[in-house]
């Protein structure tokens, strides 16, 4: 997989965690698969991949509203997140974007911007032991409107002391793309590993 770096003078960088720094995709389907089995909900794959990037109690909201069901959404979402911690030690870092990473740690500032739970975050890039190189991590906690809307990566340039325009985000999903987009930022667009 090559990534190609758009032209421009960056200050920082922002990246988001599931699916352009870990491969930790297919994983998280395999969580929500086996949480909504529990509630007899079809959860297609197709539509897991196009929700991308939004948080997980968005995910059980719309998953209601679909199959005109009442899941909670904390408690469903803290379930799927809790299957998914226990997938952790089989998560493998994307290697082309990690690499970025270590060949900018400690020249350039960086942050995460994710929509998931900051516990999760956390864990999985201390599982690809990288956590230490980012100066900020944004998680869902922190915002209100997830992306689409711009503010993960806003409130992460802001941590950064940047301007929006001064920061390059690194995203696998157009959902995170359409957001790095409104904050006013150039992109790359990370392709999911060949399977």
């Amino acid at each position: 997989m090559l990534i190609q770096l758009p032209e421009g003078n960056f200050k920082g960088y922002i990246f988001d965690c599931d699916g352009t720094l870990a491969d930790s995709m297919p994983l998280h389907y395999k969580a929500w698969c086996e949480a909504m089995r529990e509630h007899e909900c079809d959860f297609p794959e197709a539509l897991f991949y196009e929700l991308g990037g939004m948080t997980t109690e968005h995910v059980v909201e719309i998953l209601n509203e679909r199959h005109g069901r009442s899941m909670d959404p904390v408690e469903t979402a803290r379930h799927k997140d809790d299957l998914f911690l226990k997938m952790l030690p089989q998560i493998a870092p994307i290697e082309p974007v990690v690499s970025i990473v270590n060949e900018l740690y400690g020249t350039m500032p960086m942050a995460v911007a994710s929509g998931g739970r900051r516990e999760l975050v956390v864990k999985t890039l201390s599982a690809l032991g990288i956590l230490q190189k980012f100066n900020t991590i944004v998680s869902a906690e922190d915002y209100l409107r997830a992306k689409p809307y711009p503010d993960p990566f806003l409130l992460a340039a802001e941590r950064l002391g940047l301007e929006p325009g001064e920061c390059l985000v690194f995203e696998d999903t157009q959902t995170g793309i359409k957001a790095a987009e409104a904050a006013g930022m150039k992109w790359v667009l990370v392709p999911q590993p060949k399977r």
